[in-house]
């Protein structure tokens, strides 16, 4: 089985490490065990060659908000450079907008230039960043105005780790923060990321109770998913629950190899590498993977 889509995926080439726009410090990148050569960044062409050795097929892409420009050590990656990356393989990634709720109505519109002028096929958010979690009055216009683009917003749930250690970011993310937003707004797809650790029996319970919750299976090795996840995906949440790797946090190659040793049994396993994220992000009717281009003539 190939074809595979992980949904969480963030651009480590050399550039974006000289730049400083990867969010993680030389400490994490060791307390990971990312390899000496890795640390340099990696290139999209090298990339899109461990991709192929996974099986992954197409990848989503982000074009990360990370914190109020106006603060020392924010930073973000444009929508543009996300954008060129998709344009030139089109059939291998898309992008995602990210958020920054500070910057109120311009927000807005560059989330509808990302969707209708870019080709972005969904949101996404950082609330430990901006230390505004999911139920903030902040980021209520922005899921609006993502219903209103037909794109879901993911979300990392759970708590934060210290990616750099000079700038500790707080865990505002508790999944049941989801809960007041989901009443608010269901028909608003709202997929959150990381598994929501250590809170999973929270992060299920929310999947459970709300039709338009969903679960990301990233930025944790699945060998070290917790059982209740695994049961959940290969079960009763088969329809609910995405795999993501959180590149470069996930080496890919490793995260596939560890998915087919948890025993999921092949409709979920297909649901969960594949299907979901097709159905959950339109990407039959908002990309050019080449695998649904055929099925579609």
């Amino acid at each position: 089985m190939s074809g595979f889509i992980d949904i969480v995926c963030n651009l480590y080439t050399p550039i974006e490490v000289k730049n400083g726009q990867t969010g993680i410090d030389e400490h994490f990148k060791k307390q990971i065990r990312m390899t000496p050569e890795m640390r340099k960044g990696i290139s999209i062409s090298k990339y899109l060659k461990m991709m192929d050795s996974a099986g992954i097929e197409h990848s989503l892409l982000i074009a990360v908000r990370c914190g109020d420009m106006k603060v020392k050590g924010s930073f973000n990656i444009s929508y543009n450079r996300v954008a060129s990356i998709c344009k030139k393989y089109p059939d291998r990634f898309s992008g995602l907008a990210g958020i920054d709720p500070t910057l109120g109505m311009q927000q807005l519109r560059d989330l509808e230039f990302a969707v209708n002028e870019l080709g972005f096929v969904g949101a996404h958010y950082y609330p430990h960043w901006f230390d505004l979690p999911p139920d903030h009055q902040y980021v209520f216009p922005i899921y609006s105005k993502c219903i209103e683009l037909d794109i879901p917003i993911m979300m990392q749930l759970g708590h934060n780790l210290v990616y750099q250690r000079d700038r500790r970011l707080p865990s505002v993310g508790k999944p049941i923060t989801l809960d007041r937003v989901s009443i608010l707004y269901p028909e608003l797809k709202i997929l959150g990321i990381h598994l929501g650790v250590p809170w999973t029996q929270e992060m299920i319970s929310m999947a459970w109770k709300h039709e338009n919750i969903y679960i990301g299976g990233d930025a944790y090795a699945p060998k070290h998913w917790p059982k209740e996840i695994v049961h959940y995906a290969n079960t009763y949440g088969q329809d609910k629950f995405l795999f993501g790797t959180d590149w470069p946090v996930i080496d890919p190659v490793r995260a596939v190899r560890e998915v087919n040793t948890l025993n999921f049994r092949p409709g979920p396993l297909k649901k969960i590498m594949r299907e979901n994220a097709i159905r959950i992000f339109k990407l039959d009717k908002r990309t050019k993977m080449k695998s649904l281009r055929k099925k579609n003539k």
